[in-house]
């Protein structure tokens, strides 16, 4: 019976999203590129070898349409005869690209896939692929009808579940320094560098530097500041930028492949790929997905909580890995060990796989046998995996 390894998995640094971010002047094909060239080096993998490149990315129109997915594989010089497809299960995009590849691999259509995404939110901002107006809503009249012209509001929905979770304005903003002493913590004790891939930029002064430490990291702050930074999604909130999740450039790229196809390249996967589902969640307040999403992977892979050492939840909103914790009841010290996407950031289609990625990297170093990565997603989804370590 065929199973699904993960040989190797690397990222870049994440950037800030906006002019002036250390990646903002990569073109996200090129980005892609470079995690494709860093992964087929650090394997010694064959290019020509690869069935498939399976790619997440959300904002697909500009620098990001007619198939990122395929412009990375030419853009790395692998092989023209080596497809690439670009997946969209917006925030998720890039762990369904792994689904989909352990997927193919166990199916046999594939004997080794390459999975990953990418989002350069400094080139192409976060909402370009729906203005409004002119261009209408991406979810049309009926879907309007159904939820009683509710705004489909991510921001709105984190607020929602911060009032049905009864967590506070300090709650959110404790989470959110906590992430931020976490990711520095890794830094500084050289966690990440394992997987990431460096990137040579050029600066505003036109010199080249090499790009190696995620760029939002910040340190020292107080619940004091957060707690005078504005609520823009309700005027009395608890929902603002510091304690949400920061907006970036990143991409990121994973090995896949069976057992036996990997020991007769010589690889030493660091896990299998165990279990991974998905489910669709109340698209209003939208980011509670990825508590059923745990319940059902947990069900579908016969482990209960306490058989998981390492858990990745998107902190795409304080309020929604905090609902998480209080509705599943996990160890908060298992969360998001390295910082989460208020500190590291999140390049949305991207983002999936640099969770995977750290989280991968976090159980090899640790040796922890289990790890568990879910994802809240646009239109009330979430995608939940479980990873084993070998």
């Amino acid at each position: 019976m065929r199973d699904a390894v993960i040989v190797d998995a690397v990222r870049t640094p994440v950037g800030k999203g906006k002019p002036g971010g250390a990646l903002s002047g990569v073109h996200p094909v090129d980005l892609s590129a470079h995690v494709l060239k860093a992964l087929a080096e650090r394997t010694g993998l064959d290019p020509g070898t690869v069935d498939d490149v399976i790619w997440g990315c959300v904002s697909q129109i500009g620098e990001q349409t007619a198939c990122v997915g395929r412009y990375a594989v030419l853009a790395a010089g692998w092989p023209e005869h080596v497809p690439g497809v670009t997946v969209d299960r917006q925030c998720g995009s890039s762990q369904q690209a792994v689904h989909q590849a352990a997927a193919g691999v166990i199916a046999g259509q594939y004997d080794i896939a390459v999975a990953g995404g990418v989002e350069s939110m400094s080139r192409v901002p976060m909402g370009s692929t729906f203005a409004g107006g002119h261009f209408g809503e991406p979810y049309g009249p009926l879907v309007a009808e159904r939820y009683h012209h509710h705004r489909f509001d991510q921001g709105v929905g984190a607020e929602m579940i911060a009032a049905e979770f009864g967590l506070t304005r300090a709650d959110l903003d404790q989470h959110a320094l906590d992430s931020h002493a976490r990711a520095a913590r890794a830094i500084d004790e050289g966690r990440f560098k394992g997987q990431i891939a460096p990137v040579t930029v050029t600066g505003p002064d036109g010199e080249q530097r090499v790009f190696d430490t995620d760029e939002g990291v910040r340190r020292g702050g107080t619940l004091e500041a957060l707690g005078a930074l504005k609520t823009p999604f309700k005027p009395d909130g608890v929902v603002s930028a510091g304690n949400a999740s920061q907006i970036s450039d990143g991409s990121a790229a994973l090995l896949i492949t069976t057992s036996e196809i990997a020991a007769a390249n010589g690889w030493t996967p660091i896990a299998r790929f165990h279990t991974g589902v998905v489910v669709g969640a109340d698209p209003v307040t939208m980011l509670k997905g990825p508590i059923p999403a745990t319940e059902k992977a947990l069900k579908r892979a016969g482990l209960s909580l306490d058989d998981i050492g390492a858990f990745e939840v998107n902190e795409a909103f304080a309020s929604v890995s905090l609902a998480w914790l209080r509705a599943t009841g996990a160890d908060g010290a298992l969360l998001n060990p390295n910082g989460g996407a208020i500190a590291l950031g999140h390049p949305l289609g991207g983002s999936g796989a640099r969770l995977m990625t750290t989280l991968l990297h976090h159980m090899r170093d640790r040796g922890i046998r289990y790890g568990l990565q879910a994802m809240c997603e646009g239109g009330g989804m979430a995608n939940a995996t479980v990873l084993e370590l070998i």
